[in-house]
């Protein structure tokens, strides 16, 4: 699966950003990628920075504007396109979603965002409402694909349900970054810990792992906080959490990595999660908390 990520620095010129990332796509499809994912609510600025109704504007329907800007480009390019937008799915009802479009410019599926954090810049909670689908890989000619987002990275338990349910790799388009007042050390701890639980899933799960961040600053609005520096390193790694690539934090970047979906089944015989699972001593899992 010759996959290619675009790790981009936005600004609030919505279709600026689009252009850019269509010119990109098409690079990657020039260079041989079957498969191009993009990060977090690609078109624009992370605008939850701040609550404000006003951003609702920019949500729109699926299928929609960019299900047929980014349909036709996948039809033109035969490409299959992981896409991540702000939905509206009906008035005062809102998703952060991701859309998977077939290489014929037809959705081949769509996953809207289960976890949604309300922390201070990440305001989520404001915007979205939690998805609604379940964890449920996408069919699509390259593969099943496991499509998750963002906070959703957090949690094995979203991890082990795609892989359940057959996916062939995890996807997780993504936006985070630092606030400018943690210290360094806070710094590379986030990171590390970023990086580290979703290569976590992978072994856990004997599965490749695929996360596309943005990159670059962008201010708080409000003025409230410094901002946020996305933190780029997108990254992917194979079924036992070994690193297939990794990008810089600092700058922009188009790349294709090569993943082998089909060394799972070898990762998985030599190491048999899978059949050790103790399904009949899992049930707590449901509790919020065991008291």
């Amino acid at each position: 699966m010759k996959t290619g990520i675009i790790q981009q620095s936005n600004t609030a010129n919505i279709q600026d950003n689009i252009s850019r990332l269509q010119s990109k796509i098409r690079s990657l499809a020039d260079d041989g990628a079957e498969l191009v994912i993009l990060q977090e609510l690609h078109n624009g600025l992370y605008f939850c920075q701040t609550e404000d109704v006003a951003v609702f504007d920019q949500a729109e329907t699926i299928p929609g504007p960019s299900s047929e800007i980014f349909g036709k480009l996948a039809r033109d390019t035969g490409l299959v396109i992981v896409l991540s937008l702000f939905e509206k799915r009906a008035a005062g009802l809102y998703h952060n979603t991701a859309v998977v479009i077939e290489k014929d410019g037809n959705i081949a599926g769509i996953y809207r965002k289960m976890h949604i954090p309300d922390d201070p810049a990440y305001y989520e909670k404001f915007y979205f409402t939690p998805g609604d689908l379940g964890f449920h890989p996408i069919q699509t000619s390259v593969g099943k694909l496991g499509v998750l987002v963002c906070w959703d990275q957090w949690y094995p338990e979203a991890a082990r349900l795609m892989a359940l349910a057959g996916a062939d790799v995890l996807i997780y388009p993504t936006a985070i970054g630092w606030e400018s007042m943690d210290t360094e050390d806070e710094k590379r701890r986030q990171l590390d810990a970023w990086i580290t639980v979703q290569r976590g899933h992978a072994v856990a799960n004997g599965i490749p792992v695929i996360a596309v961040n943005r990159t670059g600053f962008e201010a708080d609005p409000s003025k409230h906080t410094k901002g946020i520096t996305f933190w780029g390193n997108s990254f992917a790694c194979g079924p036992q959490g070994e690193i297939l690539y990794q990008a810089p934090f600092d700058r922009e970047i188009t790349q294709i990595i090569d993943i082998d979906t089909l060394r799972t089944e070898n990762v998985r015989r030599w190491w048999p999660f899978m059949r050790d699972r103790r399904i009949d001593a899992y049930q707590d899992l449901t509790k919020r908390f065991r008291d």
